[in-house]
């Protein structure tokens, strides 16, 4: 039996990830931090908060798996701090939530063209923020990189 975090779980990729989850029988626990309030939503723990790291905080019980469906646009987010906020800090908060945790695994969904040194700044913060994740050493990262 499996205990997962998720991130991400009030947007659409999240979301349906989140019913999926709900529905495996080999996962015994779900903690779902979100920015928002789940609805419609039993049996999951879903502590939220507007700035999700509040939200991260109060996930105290052992996990195995995290996932993170976090992602924005430049235009949703309003700036570039507030996409960078998004699409990086969460995603390294949510990392380091997963490992304080104990996690094994990790699985994020980047973007098609993640590189650090890109040119193009929404490009360049994803793979920013997949150079971070594999910097923390984990037993097993998956790096999701669906197209637009």
């Amino acid at each position: 039996m499996s205990q997962v975090l998720i991130t991400g779980a009030t947007g659409l990729v999240g979301g349906h990830l989140l019913r999926m989850l709900i529905n495996t029988p080999q996962v015994s626990a779900i903690a779902a931090p979100t920015r928002r309030p789940l609805t419609d939503i039993v049996g999951v723990y879903n502590p939220h908060d507007p700035q999700l790291t509040d939200a991260l905080a109060q996930v105290t019980d052992p996990v195995d798996i995290v996932f993170c469906c976090l992602g924005t646009t430049r235009r949703e987010a309003g700036s570039k701090a507030a996409f960078i906020h998004a699409d990086y800090t969460l995603v390294v908060d949510t990392a380091l939530t997963g490992r304080r945790l104990g996690a094994q695994h990790m699985l994020v969904v980047s973007a098609m063209g993640a590189n650090a040194h890109s040119p193009f700044f929404y490009n360049r913060v994803k793979g920013e923020m997949e150079e971070a994740l594999i910097a923390q050493n984990w037993p097993r990262l998956t790096i999701a990189r669906p197209s637009m």
